[in-house]
Parts: C-alpha cells; sequence; structure tokens
C-alpha cells in the first residue's frame, strides 16, 4: 500500500485515465511508474553538459551558416563542407556522453 496526496481534481483525472484504459486505478499507476525514468544526480549532470554542447555546436553551426550566405563560393564550399563534418564528430561525441558510465573523448 502507498498513500499520495493528491487533489480531488487529480484522483478524478486518474480514475478516468484508468477507465479509460479498463484498469483499476492502482495498475494504471503501476504501470505508469514502471515505464517512469528517474534520473541520478550523475546522470542530470550528465545530460546537462549534454544539453550545453549540443548549445554551443548549434551556435557555431549557425555562425558557419551565416558565413557560408555571405561568402558563397565553390572554393569555399570545401572549407565549408570540412567545417560540417567536423560538427557531424562533435555531435556524435556528445551523442556517446554517459554511454557506458564515461565521457566520450
Amino acid at each position: 500500500m502507498v498513500a499520495a496526496r493528491v487533489t480531488p481534481a487529480e484522483r478524478a483525472a486518474w480514475r478516468e485515465k484508468a477507465a479509460a484504459a479498463g484498469v483499476s486505478p492502482s495498475v494504471l499507476l503501476r504501470e505508469a511508474m514502471a515505464r517512469t525514468h528517474t534520473w541520478t544526480a550523475s546522470a542530470r549532470s550528465v545530460e546537462r553538459e549534454r544539453t550545453r554542447q549540443i548549445a554551443r555546436i548549434g551556435n557555431n553551426l549557425n555562425q558557419l551558416a551565416r558565413w557560408a550566405n555571405t561568402h558563397a563560393s565553390a572554393a569555399e564550399a570545401v572549407s565549408v563542407i570540412a567545417h560540417l563534418v567536423s560538427f557531424e564528430r562533435s555531435l556524435l561525441g556528445v551523442a556517446r556522453i554517459g554511454e557506458d558510465g564515461a565521457d566520450a573523448p
């Protein structure tokens, strides 16, 4: 048995959802909790760092796009492509942060 403080409106909403799903409120809450991902402090810090790095990469990408739109030529296109490949590698590195409990290189 687990007790939770909820408003009458929340309790009614949970009952309605349970009825719509054809289960009891207890089953609905157990199933919902089984699907819920909880964050540890370390997981939060990893996600915060990942978000910060993605924002930096996005900022750099915007600067590159602005530069490319201003100074478009065939010779400079090679430089733009090289930078895009670099951004792609950076994003892949950020995606690996936190995998297997270690930071990406």
